[in-house]
């Protein structure tokens, strides 16, 4: 690799890292030593980063593309947990455990990451402790994702879960007029990260298309109504 090349990789590293909200308002100098040990991973559509229990090498930063972390139940059942998408890191819990990794991890999409390996981060740390307050702020937010999940999973029924999802796709404040939403994830994924399969996703956009609510072409979904959606699911939670 030229000298020149070698600049170009590292100021794309750190403009990757600078975007990141784990290392929003560090210091240059802290995101070129960060950037410095990272390590570039590419992966084609369906390869797995690392699966449930394996050593933790480090955590990671998308850059391109998107990696579904998710747990498989006893039945083989897969649970999305989330889809990371660029600028998003994820696995940061495992920096403070000696355990392996929690879930398993794969590319929706030809996709590249940046590991931020284990040791190297740790000893940035203990050099810079108030890194250690936004790593916390970083897995707060991962935990809010997941008791988010948990409460779709347990206290809504498929109907509130997916007009839920489609509404926090629209722009704020919800506006009369027709919002358009572009699917950035498989119909079969979307249908996994909401605990339900295909079929059910499918029968259940059917339903809010027969009233009228949206509708439905390929990866584009218009919500025709995202009043009247908000009100019905106002109502839903107001049951539950």
């Amino acid at each position: 690799m030229s000298i020149e090349a070698g600049k170009f990789k590292q100021l794309v590293t750190e403009n990757t890292l600078r975007g990141c909200q784990l290392f929003v308002g560090l210091p240059p100098g802290d995101i070129s030593a960060i950037a410095a040990f990272v390590v570039p991973k590419q992966l084609d559509k369906g390869d797995y980063l690392f699966r449930e229990g394996d050593p933790s090498e480090g955590f990671y930063v998308v850059q391109k593309g998107g990696i579904n972390v998710h747990r498989v139940g006893t039945g083989g059942k897969e649970q999305v947990i989330h889809i990371f998408r660029p600028i998003e890191s994820f696995a940061e819990a495992t920096l403070a455990s000696e355990g392996g990794y929690p879930g398993d991890a794969r590319a929706t999409e030809s996709s590249a990451v940046l590991l931020v390996p284990k040791r190297d981060f740790v000893d940035l740390l203990r050099k810079r402790p108030e890194l250690s307050l936004r790593m916390l702020g970083s897995m707060s937010q991962h935990l809010r994702v997941i008791v988010g999940l948990l409460d779709d999973l347990t206290l809504k029924d498929i109907e509130t879960r997916l007009a839920n999802w489609l509404l926090k796709q629209c722009p704020r404040p919800m506006s009369n007029g027709a919002v358009e939403i572009k699917l950035d994830r498989t119909k079969r994924v979307l249908a996994a990260e909401m605990g339900i399969t295909s079929e059910t996703l499918s029968r259940t956009l059917a339903k809010f298309r027969d009233h009228k609510l949206l509708r439905v072409s390929g990866k584009t979904i218009v919500i025709t109504q995202p009043r009247k959606l908000d009100a019905l699911l106002r109502k839903h939670l107001g049951e539950i």
